[in-house]
């Protein structure tokens, strides 16, 4: 067994240790007791060295705690050394997260399903399919509030079958480690923790989004926190800067300029109707019919598919034509023809896509398809045949 001091001090760095058991390459060691926290409740687990060898890995596997280090370590006792600043960035953003889960079960019964602390940011699940953007800024507020408030936040062991109020029941026998914030919360929990919510930092919350029946909010304290208020701060500096703007002044200037830009697209789509009526009528006067009073018009364009597409449909509205287009950026063909062409566009490449290995689709007066690079010029001259 694994005495786990962190039970008892998230602040212990430094420690000594006995090794009860290695694995067979040296790489994985077993302790008497140690202050290293293993991945375990959503919380992602500790680093830094048991003599030389970095530790890399710390696995809960029960009633001991395994060790994975970056070399063998040949010493019977070892002294170990926690990476203080990622620990405390783990207690910082779980400490957080029980305040910020205990604020949004006190003002709205939002419980907590799910947890989850990441490199970056951490999130928490809840049991509601919204949250509205009122609810998360008075969440946010009041959580911040708390913190400023520095409440004391004690670990205590109670019976489980005693233990009162918890925020969320536990199924645990037994010993059970409590985490409490003075007059807020009781929560059942092995991670570690800071010791009052003032050193939690501040508590952004930095979306939301839905995932299945729950909503998601991601969020990030302390340290973190305000490398994403910055970074958001420069990032809103250089977007206004770029449109030579205050920031006050982007909302209104972006929502003109989508505007602008929804206007110029209707207008240039109309244009491009215009002269593809007017290509078509070109194209169409200069194809001669062929023997069976039908026009055939080959187009070989660099453009995309749904430009010829376009071009393609405006050539069908015209009398007794056939068109084929096609497009190498990326290789594909476009066949349209007119209802008095007696052409099945669709049946038409149909069959010249599966002698080519393309694919494709569409009806009577539009196919599309496209076609391996190396066989699009093989392919327009079956169509053009």
């Amino acid at each position: 067994m694994t005495e786990r001091l962190y039970y008892t001090d998230s602040y212990l760095t430094d420690f000594e240790a006995r090794v009860t058991e290695r694995g067979d390459d040296g790489r994985r060691i077993y302790l008497d007791r140690t202050a290293f926290y293993p991945t375990s409740g959503g919380q992602p687990h500790d680093m830094g060295l048991l003599g030389e060898a970095k530790v890399l890995d710390v696995v809960d596997e029960g009633e001991r705690i395994a060790h994975l280090l970056s070399q063998p370590l040949p010493a019977d006792r070892v002294a170990g050394r926690v990476d203080w600043e990622r620990r405390f960035d783990h207690m910082q953003q779980h400490t957080g997260q029980h305040l910020l889960s205990a604020v949004l079960a006190d003002l709205y019964r939002f419980a907590t399903v799910s947890v989850h602390f990441g490199q970056e940011t951490s999130t928490l699940d809840l049991d509601v399919a919204e949250v509205t953007p009122g609810q998360l800024a008075e969440a946010e507020m009041r959580a911040n509030a708390i913190a400023t408030e520095n409440r004391p936040v004690t670990v205590g062991f109670e019976d489980a079958a005693l233990a009162a109020n918890l925020r969320k029941p536990s199924d645990r026998q037994g010993p059970l480690r409590v985490v409490t914030i003075a007059d807020l919360d009781r929560s059942a929990c092995g991670g570690t923790h800071v010791r009052a919510t003032g050193e939690i930092g501040a508590i952004l919350i930095r979306r939301t989004e839905r995932v299945r029946k729950s909503a998601r909010l991601e969020f990030v304290c302390g340290r973190r926190a305000i490398r994403a208020a910055r970074a958001d701060s420069d990032l809103l500096s250089r977007i206004a800067g770029s449109f030579s703007a205050a920031p006050a002044d982007l909302p209104a200037l972006i929502d003109a300029q989508r505007a602008a830009l929804k206007e110029a697209a209707s207008t240039r789509r109309e244009l491009d109707s215009r002269l593809d009526a007017l290509r078509a009528r070109e194209l169409y006067a200069d194809a001669a019919p062929g023997a069976d009073g039908v026009r055939r018009i080959i187009v070989r364009d660099e453009s995309a598919v749904e430009r010829l597409r376009f071009l393609g449909q405006a050539v069908a509205s015209l009398s007794q034509v056939v068109f084929i287009g096609a497009a190498r950026t990326p290789p594909g063909l476009v066949v349209t023809t007119s209802d008095d062409s007696g052409r099945d566009a669709a049946a038409w490449l149909r069959t010249v896509l599966e002698r080519v290995g393309g694919r494709g689709g569409g009806n009577a007066r539009l196919a599309q398809g496209t076609v391996p690079a190396d066989t699009l010029d093989a392919a327009l001259d079956m169509l053009t045949e």
